[in-house]
């Protein structure tokens, strides 16, 4: 019998997908696993029955990363389940920048009572006239499961696309239209392109780099949209270039104090993945990994812990066991088990940055002493019965 606990509301399209060996709880220090979309996790102090944290959305800066992993605790999140609902986003972004579709839908509140709105709008559609996206260029940064998606409709709609992501996976390259033009310096697409649209992580190595310099490297009237994190923008210089028309629109997903009424931008209440659909997926897929970690041991979507997958168990024992990667840890858990007198059957191990994970096939069960003995070597940081 597992317990989790949901910090926030969690589709019940997700939740309906646990078996009855399942059970939810309000108390923190029950829980096997955490559900949680966006309340703040970094002030909490995790109890040791804590096993995982299941983030139903890709963004986990809620979620303090390295005090997880220290206590052995997997952080996943649900890359990709999002996608479909941000990468329709975008494209209405784009367009709402390309005509002032949402002034002209003001101007037309404002003149309801006027018997002659018909004839007057006739006459003053043409301050509310943009221009058409087909034909233009837009430079796509980061080109994983949203930017692959919004590249290729962009194609389809007859956009002359340009894609850069130093780190593409292979996956997402074979989904790419061959159509997209890769691009291997960033600069490039400041300089030509007429739409930029953001799509990676808030790192150290990108907070900021849509920079002032990089806005005046930009062609003369560029969209700018970002519906990946306000951070990756100075949004202080980007301002000033909204207000002279270096920047023609700034289109974001993140309402703050530096963009909310600034001239030339289109600001949304964080809407990207706020759909039905979005939401399902992301808790189908969160409920999903818990649920492999929990009764198999099984890593998939990790941010803090190394992928890792032995399948459904069919030896009589499995244990797994988070620890630091370091040298000799392998064969300390294999003089540990051997001692004992106990039969390794199959055995993996992965390591991602500081930290590895081991999971173990026994012929006969791990018993308490084992555990124990696992749990004192210097670098272990959790052991499990998995079963």
């Amino acid at each position: 019998m597992f317990q989790y606990k949901c910090l926030n509301p969690i589709s019940k399209v997700g939740l309906d997908r646990l078996t009855g060996d399942y059970v939810q709880t309000d108390e923190l220090a029950q829980a096997d696993a955490i559900l949680v979309r966006s309340a703040a996790m970094h002030d909490m102090e995790l109890p040791e029955n804590v096993k995982a944290v299941a983030r139903a959305g890709a963004g986990v800066n809620n979620i303090p990363l390295e005090k997880c992993a220290e206590q052995g605790v997997v952080v996943f999140n649900t890359p990709g389940a999002n996608a479909n609902g941000v990468k329709e986003m975008v494209i209405a972004g784009m367009l709402l920048a390309s005509r002032d579709i949402v002034g002209g839908i003001e101007w037309i509140e404002q003149q309801k009572e006027n018997e002659n709105i018909g004839k007057l709008a006739e006459k003053q559609k043409k301050q509310f006239a943009g221009c058409e996206i087909k034909g233009k260029k837009l430079g796509v940064i980061g080109l994983g499961a949203i930017g692959a998606m919004v590249a290729n409709t962009a194609i389809y709609l007859g956009m002359d696309v340009y894609g850069y992501d130093p780190y593409i996976s292979i996956d997402t390259a074979w989904k790419l239209s061959r159509e997209i033009k890769h691009i291997s310096h960033v600069e490039d697409i400041f300089r030509d392109c007429d739409y930029i649209t953001l799509h990676v992580p808030l790192l150290d190595s990108t907070k900021g780099m849509i920079s002032k310099e990089a806005i005046a490297s930009m062609k003369e009237g560029v969209v700018l949209l970002n519906f990946s994190r306000d951070l990756l923008v100075d949004e202080t210089a980007l301002v000033e270039a909204l207000e002279n028309g270096k920047v023609k629109k700034y289109v974001t997903d993140f309402a703050n104090p530096i963009v909310a009424g600034a001239k030339n931008t289109l600001v949304t209440p964080h809407l990207g993945a706020s759909t039905e659909e979005s939401e399902d997926n992301c808790a189908m897929m969160a409920v999903k990994e818990i649920r492999d970690y929990l009764e198999n041991g099984n890593i998939h979507n990790s941010v803090n812990y190394p992928n890792c997958d032995m399948g459904q168990c069919m030896a009589v024992g499995r244990i797994a066991i988070n620890h630091r990667n370091v040298v000799n840890m392998i064969s300390q858990f294999s003089g540990v088990l051997g001692g004992a007198g106990m039969n390794i059957s199959d055995m993996t191990n992965k390591s991602k940055g500081n930290y590895a994970y081991t999971l173990i096939d026994l012929e006969t069960p791990a018993t308490e002493d084992i555990i124990k003995k696992l749990e004192a070597i210097d670098g272990v940081l959790k052991v499990r019965v998995v079963k």
